[in-house]
Order: C-alpha cells, then structure tokens, then sequence
C-alpha cells in the first residue's frame, strides 16, 4: 500500500466529514487506506460518520489519550509506505495528496513533507514552514523581534518568512495538521512522543527527523486549515496544555543548557501562559458584558456561488436558517464586492462543491485580496460548512 492517511478527531463531525469528502477525491488512483481515531467524541461522530463513508476505518476511543498516543495507535495498525498525519478542521485538493506522494517519491532523503495551509480568509498561514524553536529563536519570536523583522534569516527563523510561497524549500519543522511521512524514517527515529498529550508533538518529530539525517520539505501546493475548529483554544485547558509542551520540548533536547540559560526561558514561558490566561478572562468577561463575542454577526453576509441548477435549494436553505444572502451564478465570472470587503462587515463566500473543485476554491481563496471567510455549500447533503459553525437544513 502506498499511503496511509490517519485522522485524529474530537468533536468536529462536520468538519471530518468534510475534511473526509476531500480527501475522498484526492486518493482516486491512489492505493490508500484512511484510518480515523475518535478521541472519545461526545458528537456521535463515529455513529454518524461510519455509514457514511463505509471505506473508511474508525477507531473509537473510550477515552481522549490526546493526539500523539492517538496518531501512534492508528499508525501500528496502518499499512502504507507513507504516512499522512491530517487535521479533521482541513480540506484537501484534488492533486493535494499524488502531487505530495510524488515529492517524496523523487526524493528519498525526505522524511517528511508539509504544505502551503491557507486560512478561512485565504491567506497564507505562516506555521506551514517554521524554524527548530532553539532557545534564540524562540526569544525571538516572544519578543515578537520575529514579526518585525519577518525577512531577517536570524530573527525570522521561526517562521522561516523569507523562503518564497510558491516553490519547494527545504524547512525544519513540518505541522502536524498536515505531515506526510515516510515510514522508512519513523522505522529509524521512533512514532510521535506520548509525554506530548496535544501541541509541540509535531516540533519534537521533525525535530528528530533532522537529528537523524533526514530532510523536511515544504511544497506549494494549498489545503486549506481552520486552525482551532479541532481544538478549543479559548480553554484554560488548551493555554496549560501548549504551553507545558513548550517546557517538555525545552526539557528534552535543551535541559543540558546551564540555568543562566534555562531560567530566563521558563519564566518567558510562564510569563507567556499567565498573560495567555489573562487575555482569555478579559474576553469572557467582555462577552458576558456582552461587549465582543465569537459568534457570527446576524448581519453577516453570505455571497452563494451556485450552479443554476441549485439555485432554488440554495434560496430555500438560507430562507430557512434565516440568513442574509445573495446569489451569484457560478459558470459567470463574477468576484466578491469591493464595498463589502472594504466595509469591515462579516462576509461568508459561498461556494456550491458541485460547480467547483477544491483545487478551485483553494485558488480562488488565494488569489482574492478581499480576504472574505470562504464556506462550503453542499447541496446533497443540505449543509453549509463556514469557519466556527455548520449549517444544516434539519
């Protein structure tokens, strides 16, 4: 077998099914099998999801293990020269997966791969090529020296932002929300480490990648990642859970460091989570105030692009669900209003999954400078998925 995708979940059984619609598409032609781990959702998403994709192979949890355990038991079970660790919250493209296979393929010295991960808004997401966090590199994206100084190779390394967008590069760290590997090389380095409950994982493995004499690469080609749909990142749980992976990476490849070093690094971490913690109770207290909130605005805007033939159903669902909406024709070029875009309202651009491939809507994502939150209309299975909701017609 040529490759093994595993899917971690917890959850988010609308965006697995979608994520599992995707990647549908892009295995035609492909010897490849897709393992799901449900870390013990409280959605019914095995229930759900099972009957309907009946290719698929499910394992349920009874309880959540976290995401390094639950990856390393879908991957002992799992069959293919490759390995492709992928987040529920992402959509893949047509070509996505073969043009990946077909890297690693020409490249034998690769032990893993990422690539270009879009935004909802169809912006570049800049953890698709990062630098090993050594303990200046961290500083200096702490310091936020990194964010200033973005195109400088030394202060910049995090997130390595001088390599260009549309060519291969060789990287160091490749994000697990989408990590082809090679099987030879986890042979050689060892599976995820488990002390990683969630978060820092991902760093730890490439890391030993390159320790062990293999390249990461990075490839242009788009998925598009919702970043947080598959995690709850507004939880005190997930500040004490990404920031405790910082201090067990720090511990294992950098404790020989002297304490001149190592004590200023802890208390920038912590300081770091406590002012993490601090923001996230001013949030809630604003939302109860009911100053701000995460939810969509009544007043949000959804643009369908639809094909003709849907136009009715389309009509019929936002009537239903009470939304605010226009219709575009998909086969008519036809591109976001400027003075939406321009007026800071909340805008969803629709698009209908059965007029445009999603290779098609991930270039269309990157290539409008209005950076509209993209969603996805099904017409088949009456249902709308946007960033942090999905609409159904009950």
């Amino acid at each position: 077998m040529k490759l093994s995708i595993i899917i971690v979940s917890y959850n988010v059984r609308y965006y697995l099914e979608q994520c599992l619609l995707s990647v549908e598409k892009a295995t035609a032609g492909i010897d490849a099998e897709v393992i799901v781990f449900d870390n013990h959702s409280h959605d019914d998403s095995v229930a759900y999801l099972s009957s309907r994709f009946p290719k698929v192979s499910f394992i349920a949890s009874n309880h959540n293990i976290g995401f390094a355990k639950a990856n390393n038991r879908a991957i002992r079970q799992s069959l293919g020269e490759y390995v492709l660790l992928l987040n529920p919250d992402t959509v893949v493209g047509e070509h996505t997966l073969r043009d990946a296979v077909a890297f690693m393929d020409a490249h034998p010295d690769a032990g893993a791969t990422g690539v270009r991960m879009l935004k909802s808004d169809g912006g570049d997401a800049m953890e698709s090529r990062r630098g090993i966090p050594t303990p200046l590199t961290a500083f200096y994206k702490m310091s936020g020296l990194c964010t200033r100084f973005p195109r400088n190779h030394r202060l910049g390394k995090y997130y390595m932002s001088y390599l260009p967008w549309d060519q291969p590069e060789r990287i160091e760290i490749v994000s697990g929300a989408f990590c082809l590997l090679r099987r030879k090389a986890l042979d050689e380095i060892g599976l995820l480490d488990e002390d990683f409950f969630m978060y820092g994982e991902d760093i730890d493995l490439s890391y030993r990648l390159l320790k062990g004499g293999w390249h990461n690469w990075y490839l242009p080609t788009k998925i598009l990642h919702y970043k947080g749909e598959s995690t709850k990142k507004s939880s005190f749980r997930y500040v004490h859970v990404f920031y405790e992976s910082m201090l067990i990476f720090f511990r294992k490849h950098y404790g020989h460091l002297s304490w001149l070093l190592s004590v200023p690094i802890k208390t920038a971490i912590y300081s770091k989570a406590m002012l993490a913690l601090v923001s996230m109770l001013l949030q809630r207290v604003h939302r109860m105030l009911g100053f701000v909130g995460n939810q969509r605005p009544d007043d949000a805007l959804f643009m369908f692009f639809v094909s003709p033939s849907h136009l009715k159903a389309s009509q019929d669902f936002v009537r239903h669900k009470g939304l605010w909406a226009e219709f575009h024709d998909a086969n008519k070029e036809v591109e976001a209003d400027d003075t939406v875009a321009a007026s800071g309202q909340t805008a969803y651009v629709v698009y209908d999954v059965t007029a445009y491939t999603y290779e098609e809507i991930l270039a269309r994502m990157s290539a409008s400078h209005h950076r509209l939150q993209v969603a996805f209309y099904y017409p088949d299975r009456k249902m709308v998925i946007a960033p942090r909701e999905a609409l159904l017609l009950e």
